[in-house]
């Protein structure tokens, strides 16, 4: 049965913004509280990674992250009537990984900025950086066992299952690199393990912590999944055509990287004449910036900007439907709110 308000269009952008800051002001003090029993240099690292300070140890108001996912676990905890209170461990560990994944990646792209600043391999070096990611995947399963929830031990078995599709799908990602015969379905198979898997996570988490039923559950899970799917589109897209300035990353970084993200890999088997083309620069290491014009042009002209945006806006449609279908009991607002957000972001 469909919820009163749960909206088929888009909701203002500042009630999502407002769900978010909402759940950042619950998460952050406890998420220090977590940091805090760190060994002194990972403690530096991770605080340094979600920006609250600079290299040099002094406090700093630099962006740390959205916190879409945290926002996520305790909306979906209320959505089924349970507490925000009560979801706080599982959105804590989420963040926690999340930000694991990105001091791994961040090493394995090279990628030198992240959120308008140095990204932290670049600070302190790589294998500090690993170290630290390590730390935080520790801290996660640390911070469920500690909370003493009846759900602690499914939670961490659920958290551990998604951390194993994260890796499998950054290996998966990185092995794309050197395939020219990468194709649309496994493309998104990658990316529902790389991305998807945490965003589901994060919902199912809330939806646990708050004692909710198999139904709602899953609802909540397949609602996440989509969003997360959605989410790796737009963020494929703006990889290639956002704004550095917005984006807080270097222009044209997956093309620099000859990387197999969505667009491209559809555009690769559009079997097109600008699809040959751009295979034929895949092939080859960018020569300049004018190249990476050319093949960002060469992408769109095959189709795959178009066909990430309406696959985008199908995920979003599937997404609310789970809304609908799950009977929640409060939160379909800003759930939905979110949902147009991640949809529509320019970072």
């Amino acid at each position: 049965m469909a919820t009163p308000d749960v909206l088929p269009h888009a909701v203002p952008a500042q009630e999502a913004y407002r769900a978010l800051d909402v759940a950042r002001g619950q998460v952050e003090p406890a998420l220090r509280t977590a940091l805090d029993t760190l060994p002194e240099d990972m403690r530096h690292i991770a605080r340094y990674q979600f920006g609250w300070i600079d290299e040099h140890g002094h406090p700093s108001d630099a962006s740390g992250g959205k916190a879409l996912r945290p926002a996520l676990v305790l909306l979906a905890a209320e959505a089924v009537g349970g507490t925000a209170e009560e979801a706080l461990p599982a959105a804590v560990a989420v963040e926690l990984v999340h930000n694991f994944s990105l001091l791994h990646d961040d090493v394995i792209d090279t990628d030198a900025t992240r959120r308008h600043r140095p990204t932290a391999w670049t600070v302190f070096g790589a294998s500090a950086a690993i170290l630290a990611g390590d730390a935080l995947l520790s801290l996660a399963s640390g911070v469920l066992a500690d909370s003493g929830h009846s759900a602690a031990l499914p939670g961490m078995r659920l958290l551990n299952t998604t951390v194993q599709e994260l890796i499998q799908g950054q290996v998966t990602d990185l092995a794309f690199e050197q395939r020219s015969d990468v194709d649309v379905a496994e493309c998104q198979r990658m990316a529902e393990a790389k991305t998807a898997a945490l965003l589901a996570t994060s919902c199912e988490l809330g939806a646990l912590f708050a004692g909710a039923g198999p139904q709602r559950t899953e609802h909540l899970r397949r609602f996440g999944h989509d969003l997360g799917l959605a989410f790796q589109h737009v963020d494929d897209l703006l990889g290639i055509w956002g704004d550095p300035d917005v984006t807080g990353k270097s222009a044209y970084s997956d093309l620099h990287a000859r990387k197999k993200t969505l667009p491209v890999v559809f555009a690769l088997n559009s079997g097109s004449p600008a699809g040959q083309r751009l295979a034929d620069h895949y092939h080859h290491p960018p020569a300049s910036e004018a190249d990476l014009t050319d093949t960002a042009d060469l992408v769109d002209t095959a189709g795959g900007r178009a066909w990430s945006h309406a696959q985008t806006d199908q995920l979003l449609t599937h997404a609310l439907r789970q809304l609908e279908e799950a009977g929640l009991i409060a939160r379909t607002r800003e759930l939905t709110a979110l949902a147009h957000l991640v949809t529509q972001r320019d970072h």
